[in-house]
C-alpha cells in the first residue's frame, strides 16, 4: 500500500519526497522549520542584497523579474516596486494563452513597469509540445524550460545581474536537503529541478527537422557569459514567508483577476489561469504519480491551518485526477488541434504514461474507466481508513513570526 504523510495528504509517490519514521513528509518538516526563522533578519538580508544590486545612476534596470501574469509574479513585481526597485519584467510567451491570462498580463504592465516578452517560433513550439507530450508525458515541457532560460538570457544581453524568482519549489513542496537550503538559482538547479524530466534540449535536434538554430531561446547561456555579467538569482520565498493564498489576495488588491469558479482539477480560483494546456500537464502528473493539483493545494492549506486533514481528503477525492475534457472552459479538442492530435490519440498517450500499479485494472490488465474516461485510484481507501488513527486534524499554529513583513 502507498504511504501518505500523517499530517498532509501527499503520497510517497511524489518525486524527491521523503516520509520519515514518524510518518511526516519532508515538505511538512520543512514548513515546520519556518516557525523558528527570524523573518525580520531575512528581510534585512533581502534589503541589503537589493541595495547592492541597485543601479546607482539609474542607467540600467535594478533587476529582472520573470513573470507570467499570475498571482505570484504580480506579488513579486508589487513587492519590488514597494522596495524602490526598477525592474524589467520578462515573459516567455505562454503556449496557449487564455483570455484571463492576457488580461492579467496587461494588469501587471499597468502596475508601472517596463515589460519584455519573447515569443518563440510558433511552428517549432507546436512541434516541441507534441514531442514533449509523447516522449516524456509533459505538454508544458518547452514552456517550463524557457521560464528559466529566457530571463537568464535577457540578463546576460542587458547586463542585469540580479533575477528575482518567487518560491524555491523544493523548499515549499519538499526535496533533497541541499535543494531546500538553496536560495540561489544555479545551472545545476535548473538541470535537477527545472522540469527537464531527463529530456535535454540537445536531444531535440534532428526530430521533425528541428535544428540548433530553432533552440536558441531554449538554451542556457554559457558559463563564461554568466560569469562575465555576474548573473545570480534569489528566491523571494527564502526571504519572505511565501504563501500563494496571501499572494493572490495581495495581487487582487492591485487588479489581478481570478476565475469565476474553481479551476478544473484544482481547489481554488486564483492560480494556473494563464495557459489552457495546464489541465493536460496536471492530469499527466496524476497518471504518473497518483496525485494532482488538488492534492498540492490541499497540503499547502493544511500546513497553514486552513484545512483539516479530514476535509482535505474529501476535497482531493472530489477534484483530483478528472479527465481534462475542458480547462478554464476551453475544450480539449481545441487545445489538441495545435499539436495536430485527436482525442483518441491523446487517450493512447495517456494510457502509455499511466502507472498501472496505482489504478484499478480489469483481469486482463486494462485500465478501468468510467463514462467520462476517469480512472480510479487503488489507494484512496487506505488514505480514508488512516483518518481514524492518524492526526487527521493536525494544524500548525501560525504565530506572529510568519506574518509577512
Amino acid at each position: 500500500m502507498i504511504r501518505y504523510c500523517n499530517r498532509c495528504v501527499m503520497p510517497e509517490t511524489k518525486p524527491d519526497l521523503f516520509i520519515d519514521e514518524e510518518g511526516v513528509c519532508s515538505a511538512c518538516s520543512s514548513f515546520e522549520k519556518r516557525q523558528i526563522i527570524n523573518w525580520k533578519t531575512r528581510k534585512q538580508e533581502l534589503l541589503d542584497i537589493l541595495e547592492r544590486y541597485r543601479s546607482k545612476d539609474g542607467s540600467n534596470y535594478d533587476c529582472i523579474i520573470p513573470v507570467s501574469g499570475g498571482k505570484d509574479s504580480h506579488f513579486q513585481t508589487i513587492k519590488m516596486l514597494e522596495l524602490g526597485m526598477n525592474p524589467l519584467c520578462v515573459t516567455a510567451t505562454t503556449d496557449k494563452l487564455s483570455d484571463i491570462g492576457q488580461r492579467n498580463i496587461e494588469n501587471l504592465k499597468n502596475l508601472g513597469v517596463d515589460y519584455l516578452e519573447i515569443t518563440m517560433n510558433p511552428r517549432v513550439r507546436r512541434q516541441l509540445n507534441r514531442l514533449a507530450l509523447t516522449q516524456v508525458g509533459d505538454i508544458s515541457w518547452p514552456e517550463h524550460v524557457t521560464i528559466f532560460t529566457i530571463p537568464i538570457r535577457i540578463a546576460v544581453q542587458f547586463n542585469i545581474p540580479l533575477i528575482i524568482w518567487g518560491e524555491n519549489s523544493q523548499n515549499e513542496y519538499g526535496g533533497p536537503a541541499a535543494a531546500m537550503e538553496n536560495n540561489i538559482l544555479t545551472r545545476r538547479w535548473l538541470e535537477e529541478f527545472g522540469g527537464l524530466l531527463g529530456l535535454r534540449v540537445s536531444d531535440l535536434v534532428g526530430h521533425d527537422g528541428i535544428e540548433p538554430k530553432h533552440l536558441i531561446q531554449y538554451s542556457y547561456p554559457s558559463d563564461a557569459d554568466l560569469q562575465r555579467v555576474g548573473v545570480t538569482g534569489l528566491f523571494l520565498g527564502y526571504y519572505l514567508p511565501w504563501d500563494g493564498y496571501h499572494n493572490a489576495l495581495y495581487a487582487q488588491a492591485h487588479g489581478f483577476e481570478t476565475y469565476h469558479k474553481t479551476v478544473e482539477g484544482s481547489l481554488v480560483n486564483y492560480e494556473n489561469l494563464d495557459n489552457y494546456q495546464t489541465g493536460i500537464h496536471d492530469y499527466f502528473k496524476f497518471l504518473k504519480y497518483g496525485f494532482g493539483r488538488a492534492t498540492d493545494l490541499a497540503c499547502l492549506h493544511i500546513r497553514r491551518g486552513r484545512l483539516s486533514r479530514g476535509e482535505a481528503v474529501k476535497l482531493v477525492k472530489m477534484h483530483d485526477g478528472k479527465f481534462p475534457w475542458v480547462y478554464l472552459g476551453y475544450p480539449l479538442e481545441e487545445i489538441l488541434k495545435d499539436i495536430d492530435m485527436t482525442v483518441e490519440e491523446f487517450v493512447k498517450v495517456c494510457d502509455r504514461f499511466t502507472n498501472k500499479k496505482l489504478f484499478v485494472c480489469d483481469s486482463r490488465g486494462n485500465l478501468v474507466k468510467d463514462r467520462q474516461g476517469n480512472l480510479t485510484l487503488k489507494y484512496y481507501d487506505n488514505l480514508l481508513r488512516a483518518e481514524s488513527t492518524l492526526a487527521s486534524d493536525w494544524q500548525l499554529t501560525v504565530n506572529s513570526a510568519t506574518v509577512l513583513p
